[in-house]
């Protein structure tokens, strides 16, 4: 595919890990996007080579036909050594939008280094794994000026299927660790229900039938219930980068002088199945540990 950006939204994108290639290819595809960068040159070469979009020299090199950059990394420090790259004076005016996912301090550290130089910032992470990026189902919640949010949001639209404006800058990573906690509930409650299912001799796709349409009922029954039962982990959302969010988490609940039962039952088999050189799987992953529960008659 050959296609030069929008003249409205010429916009950069660095990071094309499993969630950022899908997401750059939808700007692409849309005529969104102007450049590309990845430290891995391979990837982006490869992603030139499908879409026909520049690849850039470095992070900073975005700016020079490029309004708009967007950010799809795995940790903090790399968020803000993203950010102090392209804080420089030909980012007047622009905006970085930051779909990682860190935490509420970071972005809102990011903001105020970028408007050091006159630029701007919009801290987006984002929920719906790797089958949202890859359908364009993703959901943005989103931290800083309502203005930009507005002006950003046609690439959340190509990007996803809704994108919230949560308050001022921190508010969108603030919204993801909430997400992050009650996805580590849901993990656990249906991993253990399902184990108790196993342990009682019932027929698990059945089961998995009947409390995925009922008051039991959730995402995570309905779409990662049969892989589990079967033995298989494909990674949606991969459960090493689970447990770098709960850390954040954690930290973020000390610091409010208050605690998170279920984020701290988490972290201790998360870790266990790490150490087990699982951490590449699914969050569902945490039926490995579970299942052993219940002794084998």
């Amino acid at each position: 595919m050959k296609a030069g950006p929008s003249t409205m939204l010429r916009t950069g994108f660095i990071g094309l890990g499993s969630m950022g290639w899908h997401m750059a290819s939808h700007l692409a595809r849309k005529h969104l996007l102007g450049a590309e960068w990845n430290r891995s040159t391979d990837k982006a070469k490869n992603f030139t080579a499908e879409f026909g979009v520049r690849a850039a020299e470095n992070p900073a090199d975005v700016w020079s036909d490029c309004d708009t950059t967007i950010l799809c990394v795995t940790a903090d420090a790399q968020v803000l050594e993203m950010v102090d790259a392209l804080a420089i004076p030909a980012a007047r005016g622009k905006l970085v939008i930051d779909t990682s996912t860190v935490a509420r301090e970071t972005a809102i550290e990011a903001a105020a280094r970028l408007k050091k130089v006159g630029a701007r910032f919009l801290d987006a992470p984002i929920t719906g794994g790797t089958e949202g990026a890859r359908n364009a189902k993703l959901t943005f919640m989103v931290g800083g000026e309502q203005k930009d949010f507005t002006e950003a949001a046609p690439l959340f639209a190509a990007m996803g299927a809704r994108h919230l404006h949560m308050g001022p800058h921190g508010a969108g990573q603030a919204t993801k660790a909430v997400n992050q906690v009650m996805c580590a509930g849901i993990n656990h409650a249906v991993t253990e229900g399902l184990a108790f299912a196993e342990a009682l001799g019932l027929p698990l796709e059945k089961v998995i039938e009947v409390t995925g349409s009922g008051a039991a009922g959730s995402w995570f029954i309905n779409h990662r219930g049969k892989t589990m039962v079967e033995g298989r982990y494909p990674p949606g959302f991969k459960l090493a980068l689970h447990h770098k969010d709960l850390l954040i988490v954690q930290r973020m609940a000390r610091a409010l002088g208050g605690k998170l039962p279920v984020t701290e039952a988490t972290l201790a088999p998360y870790e266990e199945l790490m150490k087990q050189g699982f951490g590449e799987e699914d969050i569902s992953a945490l039926y490995r540990i579970n299942k052993k529960l219940f002794p084998k008659k």
